[in-house]
């Protein structure tokens, strides 16, 4: 009778997880676990100033916009927010056509103060947290990631629409 009982919670579990909308995270995590390799999007080596006059150059000569991806490897919501681009195809093709993406670190580590101050301290909203500039390197945007968050990650569609909202090409028509 126990097992029947414990068979039957697993199932029901199964099958709210098969109606989950957050499969690509669960894929995402499972697929860093079975590579025995933990995900690493920041390198606390680099210095986030040199990384952001980089991609401000990058931009320039593509017509881009830089979106800096600020957290560390710590923070399982960076991983998340991550994992939720790369599973998308649509937010991720968005990301690629109109911006130089650069994963500023913080950590223990590596705080990269003088980077975050020419942001504009955006810390100060958790992590991760998108900060968005133009291709001579002004900030344009601040996001809290928080806003992007449904249940236990980040709804891809939420992310589209606020990215969207600051491409090159949505800034000089004036339209969403």
């Amino acid at each position: 009778m126990r097992i029947e009982g414990t068979l039957r919670r697993a199932f029901v579990l199964y099958r709210q997880v098969l109606h989950m909308k957050y499969i690509p995270i669960l894929i995402f995590v499972l697929a860093s676990v079975a590579s025995g390799q933990e995900v690493r999007l920041y390198d606390p080596a680099l210095d986030g100033q040199a990384q952001i006059e980089e991609a401000v150059r990058d931009a320039a000569a593509q017509q881009k916009h830089v979106l800096v991806q600020v957290g560390g490897n710590w923070c399982k919501w960076c991983k998340r927010l991550a994992a939720t681009i790369e599973a998308n195809p649509k937010l991720d093709s968005l990301l690629r056509a109109d911006f130089v993406t650069v994963h500023l670190n913080f950590s223990k580590e590596n705080k990269n103060e003088k980077a975050l101050d020419g942001l504009g301290n955006p810390e100060r909203f958790g992590f991760p947290v998108l900060v968005v500039l133009d291709a001579d390197g002004n900030r344009l945007h601040t996001q809290d990631s928080a806003l992007l968050e449904e249940g236990g990650g980040h709804d891809p569609e939420k992310v589209y629409r606020a990215m969207q909202l600051w491409t090159p090409k949505a800034l000089k028509s004036g339209r969403r």
